[in-house]
């Protein structure tokens, strides 16, 4: 088995501008990781994938490996064969959620018409189409009905599933897992932590997962897919490290008798 590493451009969320994606990827470059495009720089709509950005995409990119998370907006199948050619021209692989190819929660067998023309677009181009980590049930019926997709473990999603758990997920997928979105939490929600968080996933589950992928042998893709840290999330982990880890006495205690963790804070 060999894994190479990128990292997705979420981390440079609420600091990117149009300006700034040479400058990404340079750095990345520098540091010896590859891309995972996202379609959208943050607060924009336009999509990092139309045609008329093809040609800046390739020359920033040059010498680089990279990989794409499809566009999210109820992409159309003439938008799917836009993504699919950008995704030929940088030799990148297509990492896709169910929603974005018509399947959504508790239909077996909502959108498998538009899936099924998706799978034969990729196939036409000879671009890998990975499915990231969803309903456990719905990809299975994926592996069952499409022998050209792959998938992608997105730990941090697996860390969340209250009715199969991490393994379970690992078990079923790791034979045809060729990209995985590496990230943490502590089982609550899917916030995007850096990986060894003290009360995130253990380790015992992060050395399964890398023994089942070594079985098959696949190449993989690995990419950080971590959001910039806010003062919640640098609060979080302080504390978990004095608190949980250091058991420093005199915790502040949350305020009771609101309906959510926190109130919101978002800098933008």
């Amino acid at each position: 088995m060999r894994i190479q590493y990128a990292v997705s451009s979420m981390i440079f969320w609420w600091r990117e501008t149009k300006l700034s994606f040479e400058i990404e990827c340079e750095f990345l470059k520098s540091e010896g990781f590859g891309i995972e495009l996202w379609p959208y720089v943050r607060g924009q709509q336009e999509c990092r994938f139309e045609k008329k950005n093809w040609p800046r995409l390739l020359a920033a990119t040059q010498d680089m490996l990279v990989s794409m998370r499809s566009r999210n907006d109820h992409p159309t199948l003439e938008q799917w064969a836009e993504q699919i050619e950008c995704a030929k021209r940088l030799d990148a692989d297509i990492v896709a959620d169910l929603k974005s190819l018509g399947i959504y929660d508790n239909a077996e067998e909502n959108g498998s018409d538009f899936v099924s023309h998706i799978v034969s677009l990729a196939e036409e181009k000879n671009v890998k189409l990975c499915i990231e980590t969803g309903s456990l049930p719905q990809l299975k019926q994926l592996s069952e009905r499409f022998e050209s997709i792959c998938f992608c473990i997105d730990t941090g999603y697996i860390n969340l599933d209250q009715v199969f758990n991490f393994r379970h997920y690992v078990d079923a997928l790791a034979e045809r897992t060729t990209h995985l979105h590496l990230s943490d939490n502590y089982g609550k929600k899917n916030d995007h932590e850096p990986p060894g968080l003290c009360g995130g996933i253990p380790h015992k589950n992060w050395l399964y997962l890398l023994e089942a992928l070594n079985n098959y042998g696949n190449d993989v893709i690995a990419a950080f897919e971590i959001s910039p840290s806010t003062p919640q999330v640098l609060l979080r982990q302080a504390s978990a490290f004095m608190f949980d880890n250091l058991k420093w006495p005199n915790r502040p205690q949350d305020k009771k008798g609101v309906e959510s963790e926190s109130p919101t804070y978002n800098p933008t």
